[in-house]
Protein backbone atom coordinates (compact mmCIF):
# COMPACT_ATOMS: atom_id res chain seq x y z
CA UNK A 1 0.00 0.00 0.00
CA UNK A 2 1.45 3.72 -0.71
CA UNK A 3 1.93 5.66 1.92
CA UNK A 4 -0.88 8.23 2.82
CA UNK A 5 -1.33 11.94 3.91
CA UNK A 6 -4.39 11.42 6.68
CA UNK A 7 -5.91 14.82 7.78
CA UNK A 8 -7.91 15.00 10.64
CA UNK A 9 -10.53 17.48 11.21
CA UNK A 10 -10.74 18.16 15.65
CA UNK A 11 -14.06 18.98 16.77
CA UNK A 12 -16.59 16.10 16.14
CA UNK A 13 -14.07 14.13 14.60
CA UNK A 14 -10.95 13.27 16.40
CA UNK A 15 -12.51 14.57 19.78
CA UNK A 16 -15.69 15.22 20.90
CA UNK A 17 -16.39 18.95 20.22
CA UNK A 18 -14.15 21.42 22.75
CA UNK A 19 -12.55 18.45 23.99
CA UNK A 20 -8.78 18.19 23.81
CA UNK A 21 -8.86 14.32 24.48
CA UNK A 22 -9.49 11.81 21.80
CA UNK A 23 -10.80 8.07 22.23
CA UNK A 24 -7.91 5.71 23.01
CA UNK A 25 -8.99 3.59 20.35
CA UNK A 26 -8.62 6.41 18.10
CA UNK A 27 -4.72 7.26 19.60
CA UNK A 28 -4.05 3.54 18.98
CA UNK A 29 -5.29 3.39 14.99
CA UNK A 30 -2.97 6.82 14.44
CA UNK A 31 -0.23 5.00 16.15
CA UNK A 32 -0.15 2.40 14.33
CA UNK A 33 -1.14 4.12 10.86
CA UNK A 34 2.41 6.54 11.30
CA UNK A 35 4.43 2.63 12.12
CA UNK A 36 3.01 2.09 8.85
CA UNK A 37 4.84 4.71 7.25
CA UNK A 38 1.42 7.69 7.10
CA UNK A 39 1.74 10.85 7.92
CA UNK A 40 -0.94 12.16 10.41
CA UNK A 41 -1.86 15.90 9.98
CA UNK A 42 -4.77 17.94 11.84
CA UNK A 43 -6.91 19.99 9.72
CA UNK A 44 -8.76 22.13 11.66
CA UNK A 45 -11.23 25.66 12.37
CA UNK A 46 -8.77 25.85 15.54
CA UNK A 47 -5.79 28.29 15.59
CA UNK A 48 -2.47 26.81 16.58
CA UNK A 49 -2.63 27.76 19.95
CA UNK A 50 -5.70 26.04 20.65
CA UNK A 51 -4.72 22.80 18.81
CA UNK A 52 -1.62 22.63 20.97
CA UNK A 53 -2.66 19.93 23.11
CA UNK A 54 -3.95 17.35 20.54
CA UNK A 55 -0.89 18.43 18.38
CA UNK A 56 1.14 17.41 21.37
CA UNK A 57 -0.07 13.59 21.49
CA UNK A 58 2.28 13.19 18.07
CA UNK A 59 0.71 14.99 14.99
CA UNK A 60 3.48 15.92 12.48
CA UNK A 61 1.69 19.64 11.50
CA UNK A 62 -1.51 21.29 11.38
CA UNK A 63 -3.54 22.80 8.35
CA UNK A 64 -4.99 25.56 11.10
CA UNK A 65 -7.17 28.18 11.28
CA UNK A 66 -9.30 26.85 8.22
CA UNK A 67 -5.91 26.89 6.09
CA UNK A 68 -4.99 30.40 6.94
CA UNK A 69 -1.86 28.82 8.93
CA UNK A 70 -0.28 25.79 7.81
CA UNK A 71 2.59 24.31 9.21
CA UNK A 72 5.01 21.10 9.17
CA UNK A 73 7.10 20.65 12.79
CA UNK A 74 8.85 24.11 12.55
CA UNK A 75 8.58 25.10 9.32
CA UNK A 76 5.55 27.55 8.16
CA UNK A 77 3.53 26.64 4.90
CA UNK A 78 1.45 29.43 4.59
CA UNK A 79 0.58 32.28 6.44
CA UNK A 80 -2.59 34.66 5.52
CA UNK A 81 -4.01 36.78 8.95
CA UNK A 82 -7.22 39.31 7.90
CA UNK A 83 -6.14 42.64 7.06
CA UNK A 84 -7.00 45.13 9.79
CA UNK A 85 -9.42 46.96 7.96
CA UNK A 86 -11.24 43.72 7.04
CA UNK A 87 -11.23 42.86 11.07
CA UNK A 88 -12.69 46.34 11.70
CA UNK A 89 -15.53 46.38 8.83
CA UNK A 90 -16.56 43.15 10.38
CA UNK A 91 -16.40 43.12 13.80
CA UNK A 92 -18.48 46.64 14.21
CA UNK A 93 -20.74 45.24 11.99
CA UNK A 94 -21.36 41.98 13.78
CA UNK A 95 -21.03 43.63 16.92
CA UNK A 96 -23.89 46.42 16.20
CA UNK A 97 -26.46 43.70 14.39
CA UNK A 98 -26.33 41.69 17.93
CA UNK A 99 -23.93 39.07 17.04
CA UNK A 100 -21.69 37.09 19.45
CA UNK A 101 -17.75 37.59 18.14
CA UNK A 102 -14.28 35.57 18.61
CA UNK A 103 -11.39 36.21 17.37
CA UNK A 104 -8.69 34.16 16.58
CA UNK A 105 -4.82 35.01 16.59
CA UNK A 106 -2.32 32.23 15.52
CA UNK A 107 -1.26 32.49 19.61
CA UNK A 108 -4.02 33.29 21.07
CA UNK A 109 -8.47 33.98 21.27
CA UNK A 110 -10.54 36.53 22.12
CA UNK A 111 -14.50 36.32 22.54
CA UNK A 112 -17.22 38.67 23.50
CA UNK A 113 -17.85 38.98 27.39
CA UNK A 114 -21.65 38.68 28.78
CA UNK A 115 -23.07 36.09 25.81
CA UNK A 116 -26.43 37.06 27.24
CA UNK A 117 -26.31 40.53 26.16
CA UNK A 118 -25.29 39.30 23.02
CA UNK A 119 -28.00 36.26 22.29
CA UNK A 120 -30.96 37.84 25.10
CA UNK A 121 -33.99 36.13 25.75
CA UNK A 122 -32.47 33.35 27.73
CA UNK A 123 -35.85 32.52 28.89
CA UNK A 124 -36.27 31.08 25.82
CA UNK A 125 -33.89 28.35 25.61
CA UNK A 126 -30.70 30.13 25.40
CA UNK A 127 -29.66 29.63 28.93
CA UNK A 128 -28.15 26.18 27.83
CA UNK A 129 -25.99 27.93 25.29
CA UNK A 130 -24.73 30.67 27.80
CA UNK A 131 -23.72 27.48 30.01
CA UNK A 132 -22.04 25.97 27.07
CA UNK A 133 -20.56 28.87 25.70
CA UNK A 134 -18.53 29.38 29.04
CA UNK A 135 -17.40 26.18 29.49
CA UNK A 136 -16.14 26.11 26.30
CA UNK A 137 -14.26 29.45 26.41
CA UNK A 138 -12.79 27.95 29.65
CA UNK A 139 -11.39 24.96 28.09
CA UNK A 140 -10.08 26.15 24.94
CA UNK A 141 -8.63 29.28 27.06
CA UNK A 142 -11.00 31.92 25.02
CA UNK A 143 -9.54 35.61 26.61
CA UNK A 144 -12.24 38.44 27.36
CA UNK A 145 -12.44 41.01 24.31
CA UNK A 146 -11.60 43.92 26.49
CA UNK A 147 -7.98 41.72 26.64
CA UNK A 148 -7.48 42.15 22.55
CA UNK A 149 -3.94 43.50 22.28
CA UNK A 150 -3.88 43.96 18.36
CA UNK A 151 -2.20 41.25 17.14
CA UNK A 152 -2.99 39.69 13.43
CA UNK A 153 -6.56 37.64 13.19
CA UNK A 154 -7.27 35.05 11.14
CA UNK A 155 -10.58 34.37 11.59
CA UNK A 156 -14.39 35.44 13.25
CA UNK A 157 -16.09 32.97 14.91
CA UNK A 158 -19.68 34.09 14.95
CA UNK A 159 -23.20 32.74 16.62
CA UNK A 160 -26.75 34.64 16.89
CA UNK A 161 -30.24 33.54 16.99
CA UNK A 162 -30.97 34.73 13.44
CA UNK A 163 -29.24 34.55 10.05
CA UNK A 164 -30.94 37.98 9.57
CA UNK A 165 -28.24 39.49 11.54
CA UNK A 166 -25.18 38.21 9.38
CA UNK A 167 -26.73 40.00 6.66
CA UNK A 168 -25.14 43.63 6.85
CA UNK A 169 -21.19 41.75 7.65
CA UNK A 170 -21.92 39.67 4.53
CA UNK A 171 -23.21 42.48 2.39
CA UNK A 172 -20.18 44.15 2.84
CA UNK A 173 -17.66 41.66 3.21
CA UNK A 174 -18.44 38.38 1.22
CA UNK A 175 -16.78 39.75 -1.87
CA UNK A 176 -13.39 38.41 0.48
CA UNK A 177 -14.60 36.24 2.54
CA UNK A 178 -16.92 33.38 3.15
CA UNK A 179 -19.91 33.10 5.84
CA UNK A 180 -19.53 29.32 6.69
CA UNK A 181 -22.63 28.58 8.46
CA UNK A 182 -23.00 25.04 10.20
CA UNK A 183 -25.91 23.44 9.40
CA UNK A 184 -25.92 21.45 12.41
CA UNK A 185 -27.12 24.02 15.14
CA UNK A 186 -25.81 24.15 18.04
CA UNK A 187 -27.68 25.23 21.72
CA UNK A 188 -31.06 26.55 19.36
CA UNK A 189 -27.98 29.15 18.02
CA UNK A 190 -26.75 29.56 14.30
CA UNK A 191 -22.71 29.62 14.65
CA UNK A 192 -20.15 29.99 11.92
CA UNK A 193 -17.09 31.66 10.75
CA UNK A 194 -15.97 34.23 8.23
CA UNK A 195 -12.93 32.63 6.33
CA UNK A 196 -10.74 34.27 3.92
CA UNK A 197 -11.00 33.68 0.43
CA UNK A 198 -7.70 33.10 -0.29
CA UNK A 199 -7.58 30.25 1.96
CA UNK A 200 -9.36 26.84 3.14
CA UNK A 201 -8.72 23.36 4.46
CA UNK A 202 -8.40 22.07 0.86
CA UNK A 203 -5.92 24.15 -0.58
CA UNK A 204 -4.10 23.41 2.83
CA UNK A 205 -3.96 20.04 2.55
CA UNK A 206 -2.51 20.91 -1.23
CA UNK A 207 0.29 22.65 0.46
CA UNK A 208 1.12 19.86 2.84
CA UNK A 209 0.45 17.37 -0.30
CA UNK A 210 3.49 19.47 -2.19
CA UNK A 211 6.11 19.67 0.21
CA UNK A 212 5.89 15.76 1.42
CA UNK A 213 6.05 15.12 -2.77
CA UNK A 214 2.26 13.01 -2.09
CA UNK A 215 -0.07 12.60 -5.08
CA UNK A 216 -3.67 14.15 -4.07
CA UNK A 217 -5.12 10.79 -4.70
CA UNK A 218 -2.94 9.46 -1.97
CA UNK A 219 -4.56 11.66 0.30
CA UNK A 220 -7.30 10.77 3.45
CA UNK A 221 -10.14 13.40 4.79
CA UNK A 222 -11.83 13.14 8.41
CA UNK A 223 -14.26 15.41 8.92
CA UNK A 224 -17.43 16.53 10.30
CA UNK A 225 -19.06 19.61 9.75
CA UNK A 226 -19.23 21.86 6.43
CA UNK A 227 -16.00 23.70 7.54
CA UNK A 228 -14.44 20.64 5.95
CA UNK A 229 -16.16 20.88 2.89
CA UNK A 230 -12.97 21.94 1.20
CA UNK A 231 -11.27 19.34 2.28
CA UNK A 232 -13.85 16.58 1.94
CA UNK A 233 -13.70 17.61 -1.90
CA UNK A 234 -9.94 17.52 -2.19
CA UNK A 235 -8.76 14.71 -0.88
CA UNK A 236 -8.15 11.22 -2.71
CA UNK A 237 -10.20 9.30 -0.19
CA UNK A 238 -12.86 11.35 2.13
CA UNK A 239 -15.09 10.00 5.08
CA UNK A 240 -17.11 11.55 7.40
CA UNK A 241 -18.36 11.06 11.04
CA UNK A 242 -21.81 9.55 11.58
CA UNK A 243 -22.40 12.71 13.93
CA UNK A 244 -21.48 15.22 11.18
CA UNK A 245 -23.64 17.43 8.96
CA UNK A 246 -26.04 15.65 6.05
CA UNK A 247 -24.84 17.41 3.58
CA UNK A 248 -21.11 16.90 4.03
CA UNK A 249 -21.99 12.95 4.33
CA UNK A 250 -23.26 13.25 0.44
CA UNK A 251 -20.09 14.43 -0.53
CA UNK A 252 -17.81 12.11 1.32
CA UNK A 253 -17.03 8.52 0.08
CA UNK A 254 -17.26 6.70 3.72
CA UNK A 255 -19.65 7.39 6.59
CA UNK A 256 -18.17 6.51 9.73
CA UNK A 257 -19.26 5.38 13.17
CA UNK A 258 -19.98 8.85 15.80
CA UNK A 259 -16.24 9.97 17.17
CA UNK A 260 -17.71 8.56 20.66
CA UNK A 261 -18.32 5.24 19.02
CA UNK A 262 -14.90 4.76 17.91
CA UNK A 263 -15.44 5.92 14.68
CA UNK A 264 -12.02 7.28 13.74
CA UNK A 265 -10.18 3.60 14.67
CA UNK A 266 -13.26 1.79 12.78
CA UNK A 267 -12.29 4.01 9.26
CA UNK A 268 -8.68 3.52 9.72
CA UNK A 269 -9.01 -0.52 10.01
CA UNK A 270 -11.43 -0.31 6.93
CA UNK A 271 -9.07 1.66 4.79
CA UNK A 272 -6.38 -0.34 5.84
CA UNK A 273 -4.22 2.47 7.32
CA UNK A 274 -3.30 -0.05 10.64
Amino acid sequence: MSRKLIFLDIDGTLTAAGSNTPPASAMAAIRKAQKNGHRVFLCTGRNPDMLRPVLALGFEGAVAAAGGYVFAGDEVLFDCPMKEEQLQVGMQLLRENGVFRTIEARDATWGDENIDRFLGRTEQGNSELVRWRKALAEKLHIRPMSEYDGRPIYKIVFMCEDAKQLEPARKALEKDFRFVVQDVKAHHCLNGELINRKFDKGRGVRIVARRFGIPIEDTVGFGDSMNDLEMIETVGCSVCMDNGSPALKEKSDLICPAVEQDGLAWAFDRLGLT
